[in-house]
């Protein structure tokens, strides 16, 4: 096992490089695929790329467990260099810290289906949170660390044997060839002379060793430039992302006050709404699109129910609002690995509209459609029997805005929120499965939580 130890540390100076080197393409790609997996615009682009983006950035992030076990063979040997340096101690364990953090989160959201709603949620925060705090601090260390290992003095361990490691130094004695020759080089005065010749070497050298250093040398200045270069590409992203989880200004007052739809009147919430019956939703709510956010007023908002109904059916707003409304608690779970908890939503039951129209023999799924002309997807008609799936347009006794999805939004509690169509605008009866638009892009056509109770139609988790 020592020999191993011994082989595997060979060449530490040179594998230290390596390891900085590769976890810096490592942490580029995790962040370049990352950011493209939350963006709005790349969700859209992408398509079904984006699943296999999502695999790569798993399989990455994987795979950088590989540098952060090599490294463990060598810190012992990097510890011994790293004495009497506490900053530089102290930087190897938060490099280290970060990695392993973003390691065993991101394990979570991997497995998020088995770790659940409440251990996903915070492994997400954690993995935001390492992520703009960690990541341009990663990037430089990663790059100017590989840079500073390039000069072999430092990766040698320092002793306080001083005088062995200056170059050209030698003792006096050492420096005697043997010879059986007679050599005017090895009288006595030459030996003096040689002798008085390597001293004055010595000094010389360890005069350039201790000869003081500029105040801010060329690298001190390209550490400067790569540090400010990316604290200003990521720093607004990262005060943005403050903001929405500290909720600064991320409230649903905030989002109506901006609200681009003008709808009237605006709905009155129940005595169950105001105040909300579920004592208000714990979380935050991130807003995910794959078209820009819509907006709507009376003029151009409608609400359908057609498809397989004995009676097709057309509200205008006015209308809508004025449909009666019932008033449920449930958690909203979205795939990616975060919740909000103990919404109080107050809507119109889906039955309410399947018993409106009247659903003809043959149908076999309803059909939903966004108001962005984009979005659209589809239960069977027996999971459509579950009383919880309601139509909504009050969130915690407020309506909806539209970064939620309102005026009026589908909340199916029981599935991932990929199967809550914002912006809805239609239901259509039809006859065969459709493929949503998720679906198409290899997310599960049955968007079921862990635990619901899928096979009791007709039982409410509220």
């Amino acid at each position: 096992m020592r020999q191993w130890l011994k082989s595997i540390r060979k060449g530490y100076g040179k594998k230290l490089v390596s390891i900085h080197a590769w976890n810096a393409w490592i942490v580029v790609i995790l962040a370049v695929s990352g950011l493209m997996l939350i963006g709005g615009f790349w969700r859209e682009t992408l398509g079904i790329g984006r699943v296999w983006l999502k695999w790569l950035h798993i399989a990455v992030g994987l795979a950088m467990l590989a540098p952060v076990v090599y490294y463990l063979f060598l810190a012992s040997k990097h510890w011994k260099q790293l004495r009497n340096k506490p900053w530089q101690k102290a930087n190897t364990l938060l490099v280290l810290a970060l990695l392993i953090g973003w390691l065993l989160s991101g394990l979570v959201l991997w497995q998020f289906r088995l770790a659940g709603p409440r251990w996903s949620n915070a492994a997400l925060l954690i993995h935001d949170l390492l992520t703009w705090v960690g990541l341009p601090y990663i990037i430089y260390h990663s790059i100017t660390r590989t840079r500073w290992l390039k000069d072999p003095a430092r990766r040698t361990i320092q002793t306080n044997e001083a005088p062995a490691h200056i170059p050209g130094v030698q003792h006096a004695a050492n420096s005697v060839p043997v010879s059986d020759k007679p050599d005017i080089g090895n009288t006595p005065a030459a030996i003096s002379s040689s002798a008085r010749v390597e001293s004055d070497d010595s000094r010389t050298s360890a005069s350039k060793l201790e000869k003081p250093q500029p105040v801010y040398t060329r690298r001190a200045f390209i550490r400067s430039a790569v540090g400010v270069g990316l604290a200003v590409t990521l720093g607004p992203t990262f005060v943005s992302w403050i903001g929405k989880n500290l909720k600064f200004d991320n409230s649903i007052d905030s989002m109506l006050e901006n609200d681009p739809n003008q709808m009237i009147p605006l709905p009155q919430p129940s005595s169950g709404s105001s105040p909300p019956i579920g004592g208000g939703a714990e979380g935050h709510f991130r807003v995910y699109t794959v078209t820009p956010i819509p907006s709507f007023s009376n003029a151009n908002w409608s609400f359908r129910m057609d498809g397989l109904v004995e009676r097709a059916q057309i509200w205008n707003w006015e209308q809508f609002v004025k449909l009666s409304r019932t008033v449920q608690i449930s958690d909203f779970h979205c795939v990616t690995g975060w919740s909000v908890y103990k919404n109080t939503w107050e809507g119109i039951p889906l039955k309410y509209f399947l018993d409106k129209a009247g659903v003809k023999p043959g149908a076999h799924s309803v059909k939903f459609y966004s108001g962005d002309g984009v979005y659209t997807d589809a239960i069977t008609m027996e999971q459509a029997q579950m009383h919880d799936i309601m139509v909504a347009v009050m969130h915690d006794g407020k309506p909806i805005p539209a970064d939620l999805g309102g005026p009026v939004r589908l909340i199916i509690p029981q599935m991932y929120a990929y199967k809550s169509v914002k912006w809805l605008n239609r239901i259509e009866i039809i006859d065969s499965e459709h493929i949503g638009y998720w679906e198409e892009r290899g997310y599960d056509k049955d968007a079921w939580l862990p635990g619901a109770s899928q096979r009791y139609p007709n039982t409410s988790r509220s």
